[in-house]
């Protein structure tokens, strides 16, 4: 399996790809076994200065090709992707760890990413405004924004890039895009599939690197219009502040700690096996997934010791393996903090329910985690945790659950479990985040809008909101006689 891997990455810049001669590397390592997979070449200043070339010379023409003409291009793209999806699963998993069918499943909205936005831009209406005098025509129309800085995680990075890259470019915006040092050949094989159904040269570039090296550069450069991140709170928050040096807009898609609500009116262990599966889902390496779960005390023993149980019997390996559920971390730094939460939580009374260590010495393998009777001020209920490790918490009242709920910073999703109608929808008004999931867990669609509430970010992604936010509104006046 390890032979489908790339036997060489590179840059892509201006329509060139740059391999690691005479620039330094970086290892890529597959995460369920800590060993080398691939050298990544660094940007250099160079490679930066003729990407932003590149991208700029690129605009005029791209942003002047219809709407139609982009379409075609961008369901080609996703054609050629579905067509690979067997190698670039395999790429995935290989450097993410996910399990490969989870590696399919992101690729299914991947697709759907691309096929959406291709349909959208041909939807990016104006106004016609009734006129002041017969002879006069008043209208508003809009027209991309320009050059965009494109910046993308590791845990979802094909459906991430996939989505940004579509956006920007069935707006009529060239790309300039950052994805992971962690994982980075299942972006260049995306790019790669990009380039193939005839983006043209310059129009879409890649560069990896030091992050900050890329970013500042990037974000100052007069060139780029636009930036587009989704990542940390800290790291959002450090960006935002140099592209508001520039009055540069920004979409910023950060940090979740989504709280989970189960009244005591359901069935028990239905909910505790859709907690389960949603919660595990990327080793907890989601920023919806559900991170506190506050259950009624009148059923919150059988739902701990459902919970656990499911948790603990999950099969976790190698994202390879056929029978996996759950893969490692992607990196020594989210073991570190896997284990840093659980230790904190203990020191301050919580009780390991199950879970709780490494698993192996090989990989970043992390054992699905429930803890309980988890003290307020432990960290695992102020910082998002981006692990394996669920803390569960008993409530009484529907107003102290509400409170508990929103006393965090963080407001991107929230859940909620009930069978009383006038309680799904109170939740609803009442819990401070942007996406609210009421008896299921949804994960980012193509065509519904996420936009993160309170320091979970600026700006939507998805949905026609999402293509908006590549382009700005011109109002044109016309006085259609003689002067």
């Amino acid at each position: 399996m390890k032979s489908i891997y790339p036997s060489e990455l590179a840059l892509f810049v201006g329509g060139e790809w740059r391999g690691a001669k005479g620039r330094s590397v970086t290892a890529v390592i597959n995460p369920a076994n800590g060993q080398q997979i691939g050298q990544l070449p660094v940007a250099t200043e160079a490679d930066i200065a003729d990407a932003l070339r590149s991208v700029a010379g690129a605009f005029p023409a791209w942003s002047q090709t219809s709407a139609w003409d982009r379409d075609v291009i961008l369901k080609r793209a996703a054609a050629l992707i579905d067509e690979r999806r067997d190698t670039l699963a395999t790429i995935l998993t290989l450097e993410n760890g996910k399990p490969l069918a989870d590696s399919q499943g992101e690729l299914d909205r991947v697709i759907e990413a691309i096929l959406y936005c291709a349909e959208e831009g041909k939807r990016a209406y104006g106004r016609v405004f009734p006129p002041r005098s017969r002879l006069l025509s008043q209208m508003t129309f809009k027209r991309p924004v320009g050059p965009v800085a494109a910046f993308v995680p590791w845990n979802f990075p094909a459906f991430l890039a996939a989505r940004k890259i579509a956006a920007a470019l069935a707006a009529g915006c060239t790309v300039v895009l950052k994805p992971p040092e962690e994982t980075p050949a299942i972006c260049i094989e995306l790019v790669r599939a990009f380039v193939d159904a005839g983006v043209p040269a310059g129009a879409l570039n890649v560069l990896f690197g030091v992050p900050a090296q890329i970013s500042e550069r990037l974000i100052a450069s007069p060139v780029i219009r636009k930036i587009s991140f989704t990542g940390s709170v800290a790291v959002g928050r450090l960006l935002a502040t140099m592209a508001s040096q520039h009055l540069k807009p920004v979409t910023m898609e950060l940090g979740g700690h989504a709280p989970v609500v189960v009244f005591d009116d359901v069935d028990v262990e239905r909910v505790a096996r859709a907690c389960v599966g949603f919660k595990f889902r990327n080793a907890g390496q989601v920023c919806m997934s559900p991170s506190r779960f506050y259950v009624h005390a009148g059923i919150a023993a059988k739902f701990t010791e459902c919970f656990a149980a499911m948790a603990k019997s999950l099969r976790v390996g190698d994202g390879m393996a056929s029978d996996t559920q759950m893969g490692p971390l992607n990196n020594e730094r989210r073991l570190r903090a896997a284990q840093s939460f659980v230790e904190d939580a203990r020191q301050r009374g919580a009780r390991i329910e199950t879970g709780g260590e490494r698993i192996g010495r090989e990989g970043y393998f992390f054992a699905p985690t429930v803890l309980t009777q988890v003290a307020e001020s432990s960290r695992i209920l102020s910082e998002e945790p981006f692990c394996p490790v669920a803390p569960i918490m008993l409530f009484e009242s529907f107003d102290e659950v509400i409170a508990r709920a929103n006393s965090v910073n963080l407001g991107l999703s929230s859940y909620a479990f009930t069978n009383r109608l006038e309680r799904a929808a109170e939740f609803a008004e009442r819990i401070e985040a942007a996406w609210v999931g009421i008896n299921n867990f949804t994960p980012q669609l193509a065509d519904v809008p996420i936009e993160g509430g309170k320091d979970s970010g600026l700006g939507s992604e998805g949905g026609p909101e999402g293509l908006d936010a590549y382009l700005h509104t011109r109002f044109v006046s016309q006085l259609n006689t003689a002067v």
